[in-house]
């Protein structure tokens, strides 16, 4: 998919929310339901965001609830939704499965109409039930695990990529590279060992590059020497980290000090400044990654990328674009509904069809994923990462 011009996506949304219609009912719930009561038309439509706002993964956080608050300010400056205004309310999922449960519950409580949060696949799983619960649709920016898509429930709708198209992106990228032998590294996490594992299973084709090794590593640990010196002892010419920045910076920085050569590659959830800064910027230069698009890496994104920056000072990072799109389709769907039934948002979210995102034209699979992943390889390249293949 090619991104289309970032100057005409405030016009598209506009234009996406002066049409108004209504779904067919899905979950149940409300004249004016979903996670509010019916009634409430004069009151504002709630989204909700669950993102780490502590813990390791802290830094994500801002980055995506800036960028959403940037699109209801622009919704809201337009004259809202279906004449009512948006609101965000944020909570903290720390990327902790029963921080995330807490949070989701909090956010249940002040009456969101729909979730546009999600970052670690780990800490979204158990939110799924209590949302579906309530009835409240989620439309989720960033965790992309395959257990999310495996559950199969009606009201889960993700914008990025799965972690099946990750690997098959990552498969592809060590074949051009005529790879042979590939360590894959994972923290055990839903995310990480899902892409780690397809990944490996990808590898067993003929003619291909051979997983020699698949270690699982402790989070939260300072010294991975331990496991780097079974990753090596299998001499491998490329080694792929599926799991985020904190230790995948580690990994990094202690492979090269432990004399490795090879490529290195990161998965998604490391494609963050932190990752260079805790590497290092000599581990950290010609490292790639499997990534999505960033705004830097999106086509005629400039205009946006310094509307964010006057908003919030400072430039925007991994999953703000899928952030801002999903506060944007949450009012598309929401507009086409003809308000926040739960029921009716489903419906609304299941007809789209080429709305228009970062990524390009919108269509949910049955799945309710993208049917293009959108996955492209990044580089670090001067202290930032780059594109390097769109693989196209």
């Amino acid at each position: 998919m090619r991104a289309i011009p970032l100057k005409s996506f405030t016009s598209l949304a506009v234009l996406g929310l002066l049409v108004t219609g209504c779904g067919q009912g899905l979950l149940g719930g409300g004249e004016d339901g979903g996670g509010q009561a019916a009634g409430k038309k004069d009151e504002p439509i709630v989204l909700g965001m669950l993102v780490p706002q502590s813990g390791s993964e802290a830094a994500i956080g801002p980055y995506m609830s800036n960028a959403a608050q940037l699109a209801i300010d622009e919704i809201n400056a337009k004259g809202g939704v279906l004449g009512r205004q948006l609101q965000l309310k944020t909570a903290d999922d720390a990327c902790d499965a029963q921080s995330a449960a807490a949070g989701a519950n909090k956010l249940v409580t002040e009456g969101i109409d729909v979730s546009v949060g999600g970052y670690c696949s780990g800490a979204t799983l158990p939110t799924l039930p209590i949302f579906g619960k309530a009835g409240i649709p989620m439309i989720i920016p960033a965790a992309n695990s395959q257990e999310l898509v495996d559950q199969k429930l009606k009201h889960v709708f993700l914008i990025n990529g799965t972690g099946s198209q990750q690997a098959e992106a990552a498969e592809k990228w060590i074949a051009k590279q005529g790879s042979k032998s590939v360590a894959l590294m994972h923290d055990n996490t839903s995310y990480s060992k899902d892409i780690a594992l397809r990944t490996q299973t990808l590898l067993k084709a003929p003619d291909g590059a051979e997983a020699v090794i698949t270690e699982a590593v402790t989070p939260k640990e300072s010294d991975y020497s331990a496991n780097i010196t079974n990753v090596l002892a299998k001499k491998p010419d490329f080694v792929y980290w599926t799991g985020y920045f904190q230790e995948g910076g580690l990994i990094a920085r202690q492979l090269r000090q432990a004399g490795y050569k090879g490529s290195i590659m990161v998965g998604d959830g490391s494609v963050s400044p932190k990752l260079i800064e805790i590497a290092g910027d000599e581990a950290a230069e010609g490292l790639y990654a499997t990534m999505t698009q960033t705004p830097d890496t999106l086509e005629g994104a400039e205009g946006w990328i310094d509307a964010y920056k006057k908003k919030f000072g400072t430039d925007p990072g991994p999953y703000s674009n899928q952030a801002y799109d999903a506060v944007r389709l949450a009012a598309e769907a929401v507009t086409k509904a003809g308000g926040t039934d739960g029921t009716k948002v489903i419906a609304a979210l299941e007809a789209v069809d080429g709305f228009s995102m970062f990524s390009g034209p919108l269509k949910f699979t049955p799945e309710h994923t993208l049917a293009n992943g959108g996955f492209q390889i990044l580089v670090v390249k001067d202290d930032a990462f780059a594109l390097q293949d769109s693989l196209k």
